[in-house]
């Protein structure tokens, strides 16, 4: 028994057409399932990182050296010993290996004493930069 055509063993263009419809569908069914994905994927980056892996690392901070670092000692107090006041007498760093940066690109904002959060406030300005429905932030907006 042969299972292919002794003089014409090409497709024809039916059965081409056939298979594009069914892979078109397919990608039709499977693609809104993809779309966003990316925004989604950094905007849970900073949440883990604004709620999570930074607060860690200040945490850690705080045990060694007894004080948040202040606004103007800011994260770079995490990989770098500050050098102005209050000076850590027990810097026991480096806390995080790099300068922290939002998935987009951005600096992470920090604040301490918090107004928002009792030791400090931590945020994402989120995606575009300008308005705070996108922000990402260690408090919780009521």
């Amino acid at each position: 028994m042969r299972y292919f055509k002794e003089k014409n063993e090409g497709f024809t263009i039916m059965e081409i057409m056939l298979v594009i419809i069914i892979i078109a569908a397919l990608t039709a069914m499977a693609a809104p399932n993809f779309i966003g994905q990316g925004e989604r994927a950094k905007r849970r980056v900073a949440e883990a990182d604004v709620n999570a892996n930074i607060p860690t690392a200040l945490k850690l901070y705080e045990l060694d050296n007894g004080v948040f670092p202040t606004t103007e000692q800011g994260l770079s107090a995490l990989w770098t010993k500050p050098s102005s006041s209050p000076v850590p007498t027990n810097w026991n760093g480096p806390y995080l290996d790099q300068k922290p940066k939002d998935p987009w690109g951005n600096a992470y904002i920090y604040a301490s004493p918090g107004v928002n959060h009792p030791f400090f406030d931590l945020s994402s300005q989120g995606r575009d930069m300008e308005s705070d429905e996108d922000n990402i932030t260690n408090w919780k907006d009521e």
